[in-house]
């Protein structure tokens, strides 16, 4: 499959550096990089004499910085071709098959996942003993349903009406191909010490997440550990946050239904009167609890929605309230459909209304593992030096990774997007969002560190 080139040159920030002030290893040539992707040939420009780190270990000659910068004007590339042709969850379908084409021309082997899209691609060094625990790195791949609203002059603005990159998504997705490619280098040098897995998932952004989806399709059999990577526009490129415990919070989705036998209004009390019935669940349901709940916990519950009634004169029928439901805790999380439910009956029975609860399970909390984040956080100094870790706090959004590590220890880091000295206020899922493209470098550097373990 063929795709057209991206107009313009995919040029590398000379101004933001983020690979920081120690050099060694080879130069690269400062002639324009060729790459070659999925049939397309494009040329970057690099800019003048790139900063290599240092790679303080002994990987048999393996320079894992020469070879993630060397990777970098491509994976720029297939983050620009990505940007400009977003699919939506379980919709990716050019996406997987842009992504299948690369992995394949790397020598590697990825099988797709039941539904069509998403990818599994495992890479296993030659003599690694059978049962080995697996290192397991994770990149969402789809858009949202939102417009591009950057100016039109930026030439990798989305193609698609209607949904944008504004997530990051095509950012994790290229770390996750530029990962591939060093490890490939890497296992070509002897350097690539145990089994990596790389899963490209789906469906992050519809609840409860594509997550669930490549558990099923096996995704966690052998892996000891998982990482991921999300864009922070509020952290520097060049950086990462990181924080021990729950980083994001749980979400669900409710909607309650009430239901009478209307009448009209000059005689509420030979009926049902739904409207004051769903008024008063609209007030005390988040009041009363976050009294049953440990207020530790963050148990947030606020409607979006509420609906009943045509006409000025008439008791209605039926009434109906929604919203979302948002935990920081775990604990609170599991205890709170039970605890609503008991709620919503004891309110209904005092209006003598008939009620259904359909309480939608959205993702838990991703819950970071201590001596993961630590791993994580030796692995970024020695991918940039010291000082390039920041602690960041609990967000209220949702992530679906959190269902991986219900199962397996691992961590996930907020990658820093935005640009050197820039001071604009930025946020995920704005239509004019987009990074500072120097961090799919550091993000593969990252993992790159991730997967070597330090030593070869």
């Amino acid at each position: 499959m063929t795709y057209p080139p991206l107009p313009g040159p995919c040029a590398v920030r000379a101004t933001s550096n983020p690979f920081g002030p120690a050099f060694s290893g080879d130069r690269l040539p400062r002639a324009a990089v060729s790459r070659s992707l999925v049939g397309v040939s494009h040329t970057v420009d690099l800019p003048p004499e790139p900063a290599v780190p240092s790679v303080p270990f002994d990987r048999g000659g393996f320079d894992r910085a020469a070879s993630v910068l060397a990777h970098l004007p491509e994976l720029i590339e297939i983050r620009r071709d990505l940007h400009m042709h977003p699919e939506l969850g379980r919709q990716e379908v050019r996406t997987t098959a842009l992504l299948k084409a690369r992995l394949e021309q790397a020598g590697l082997e990825p099988r797709a996942v039941p539904g069509g899209t998403g990818l599994i691609c495992d890479i296993v060094p030659e003599g690694s003993p059978a049962g080995a625990p697996i290192t397991a790195f994770r990149a969402d791949i789809d858009a949202l349903p939102i417009d591009d609203a950057k100016p039109a002059s930026v030439p990798y603005r989305s193609t698609v009406p209607g949904q944008a990159h504004a997530c990051g998504h095509d950012v994790h997705t290229s770390v996750l191909v530029g990962l591939a490619l060093v490890l490939v280098d890497a296992m070509a040098a002897g350097a690539l010490p145990g089994p990596v897995r790389l899963l490209f998932q789906p469906a992050e952004e519809v609840m409860p997440g594509g997550a669930l989806d490549l558990i099923a399709a096996g995704a966690l059999e052998g892996v000891g550990r998982i990482y991921a990577v999300h864009c922070d526009p509020k952290v520097e490129v060049g950086r990462i946050g990181l924080k021990v415990g729950a980083i994001t919070s749980a979400c669900d989705r409710l909607l309650l239904t009430l239901n009478g036998p209307g009448g009209h209004t000059a005689r509420p009390h030979l009926t049902t009167d739904l409207v004051t019935a769903i008024a008063k669940m609209a007030v005390d349901l988040p009041a009363v609890l976050g009294r049953r709940m440990d207020p530790r916990w963050g148990v947030s519950l606020v409607w979006g929605r509420i609906a009943s009634g045509s006409a000025v004169n008439a008791i209605p029928q039926h009434a109906e309230l929604e919203g979302t439901v948002r935990c920081l805790e775990l604990a609170g999380w599991r205890e709170t459909p039970g605890a609503l439910e008991e709620l919503v009956a004891q309110i209904a029975e005092t209006h003598r209304a008939k009620w259904v609860l359909d309480y939608h399970r959205g993702v838990p909390p991703v819950v970071n593992e201590g001596e993961s984040v630590q791993l994580v956080a030796e692995a970024m100094e020695r991918n940039l030096g010291p000082d390039r870790v920041e602690s960041t706090e609990q967000s209220l959004g949702g992530e679906d990774f959190s269902w991986y590590l219900e199962q397996v220890p691992g961590a996930l880091a907020r990658l820093g997007v935005r640009p050197v000295g820039d001071t604009t206020s930025r946020d995920l899922h704005q239509g004019a969002f987009d990074v500072a493209e120097d961090a799919i470098g550091v993000g593969v550097g990252l993992f790159a560190e991730l997967a070597l373990g330090g030593t070869a």
